[in-house]
């Protein structure tokens, strides 16, 4: 498996990547998948296996928060799933956390997502407690924004 950052080329791919992902990763436009390699490509890294696109992550450093890297979507091809994949990626937004003195990566998920509940605490993500539990899954209401509750996981970077 080749992990790569994000660049022009592989960015035209990413798009048809994430559509597969919905209706919880929602695809961004080709211009927004422009601008993460333009900007951010250090910390949205892309898998290949056999010359084709196995998965990618996007992800953030806050300017905000710098200690905090926050992970917006994942996503790995469905021919490609249980073959480490999401973990390999996820490795590597770890690691370059580490170089940047990041102290945590976080995301968010909708709370009826079961599958990546199990997924991000699987991997070692915490679900940060909410103000309230669905299906046995810790959520904050609107977290991003009303009417978007979401489910918070945490992964401390030390």
């Amino acid at each position: 498996m080749q992990i790569t950052p994000l660049n022009i080329e592989l960015a035209q791919q990413v798009l048809p990547l994430m559509q597969l992902g919905e209706p919880f990763v929602r695809a961004r436009t080709a211009s927004d998948y422009w601008l993460y390699a333009h900007l951010f490509a250090s910390t949205c890294p892309v898998a290949q296996l056999s010359g084709e696109l196995a998965g990618a992550v996007i992800a953030f450093r806050s300017q905000e928060d710098p200690e905090d890297i926050y992970i917006q979507d994942v996503i790995a091809h469905p021919d490609f799933r249980r073959r480490g994949v999401t973990t390999a990626l996820l490795d590597h937004v770890r690691g370059r956390g580490k170089e940047f003195g990041c102290r945590r990566m976080y995301l968010t998920s909708e709370p009826e997502n079961a599958a990546a509940h199990a997924t991000w605490t699987s991997l070692g993500f915490r679900n940060v407690p909410g103000d309230r539990v669905v299906n046995g899954v810790s959520v904050t209401a609107n977290y991003k924004g009303p009417g978007k509750d979401r489910a918070v996981y945490e992964l401390i970077l030390q």
